[in-house]
């Protein structure tokens, strides 16, 4: 299987750098700094990818449009980027989406399309058939993940020194890309995956060497509603080429890192961003650098955060 290559990586930073914004790194404590992709025109990273995507489509391909499938944060960024395009989008979301990020996709032009979770995937795929519009897929693509790789670029560039990259991991594509990138270019720096205790699927994949599937209905507890996917047979290539282990963090580590980010950081981070904090919290290592993925959080799941 092919990988996204540094060379890959460079070429769609520089595709991108019209719409993403080069996000700062935070200094969080003597150890840990913090690279807030919730600064993004579209609270999350995942604007890298899909617009990444978009423009390297055919320009009489994209101007038929595009489809995506997502919870939230890829509906957004497909939507946004259409919008810059000018191409019509519709986005397939489950019925159980933060309605912040459904309202917030819709505010972009897109149609919004709400099924059972279940049914997503491939009511897009029929949707995409019949309206002769391209699938954007939130991870499982070159372009995507050579789309948020560029975090790892900039990363690297700002922290040359970094010795350990904590990144929230669903799907994949976002380690995938980070992962290549830092590697590529600082072999040495560990790259650690996070996710939830209740979506361990992709540490209980590493441990194994191969995929291990998790039932949706186990993946859907955890609050880190961005953190349900599972990664494809190309993202657990990737990590299985780049990444340095995964670990997971239960819900209460979750829930404690958006409240001190809230109160000490002054972001608003959703509860899949705040993975990686729990993550170093409970083992702070130095040197580190972790990727808040996203800031697209209801009010009504914010606040009981927050208190």
């Amino acid at each position: 299987m092919e990988l996204v290559t540094l060379a890959d990586i460079r070429a769609a930073a520089a595709l991108i750098a019209p719409a993403v914004v080069r996000t700062p790194l935070l200094r969080f404590d003597d150890g840990l700094w913090l690279k807030p992709e919730s600064l993004q025109p579209v609270g999350a990273f995942k604007l890298r990818g899909a617009y990444h995507a978009l423009a390297r489509l055919p320009e009489d391909v994209r101007a038929r449009g595009v489809v995506a499938y997502s919870s939230g944060n890829h509906a957004q960024a497909v939507a946004y980027a259409a919008k810059l395009f000018g191409v019509p989008a519709t986005i397939v979301v489950p019925d159980t989406a933060p309605r912040v990020k459904v309202e917030a996709t819709r505010s972009h032009g897109a149609r919004v399309v709400e099924v059972p979770v279940v049914e997503r995937e491939t009511r897009a795929h029929e949707l995409a058939a019949s309206l002769g519009a391209t699938l954007v897929p939130p991870f499982d693509h070159p372009d995507v993940i050579a789309g948020q790789g560029t975090i790892g670029l900039e990363l690297v560039a700002d922290l040359p020194e970094v010795a350990t990259v904590l990144v929230p991991v669903s799907g994949g594509g976002l380690i995938s890309g980070v992962a290549a990138a830092v590697k590529a270019l600082s072999p040495a720096t560990r790259v650690v995956g996070v996710e939830p205790e209740l979506a361990g699927d992709t540490a209980a994949s590493f441990r194994a060497g191969e995929l291990v599937r998790w039932p949706a209905a186990d993946r859907v507890r955890t609050a880190a509603d961005g953190l349900r996917a599972e990664p494809s047979p190309l993202t657990f290539a990737h990590v299985l080429a780049h990444v340095d282990d995964v670990v997971t963090v239960p819900e209460d580590a979750i829930a404690a890192a958006v409240r001190l980010l809230a109160f000490r950081s002054r972001l608003v981070v959703e509860p899949s961003g705040a993975v990686t904090l729990a993550a170093y919290l409970a083992s702070p290592t130095p040197r580190t650098a972790a990727v808040v993925s996203g800031g697209n959080v209801d009010p009504t799941t914010l606040l009981p955060l927050l208190t």
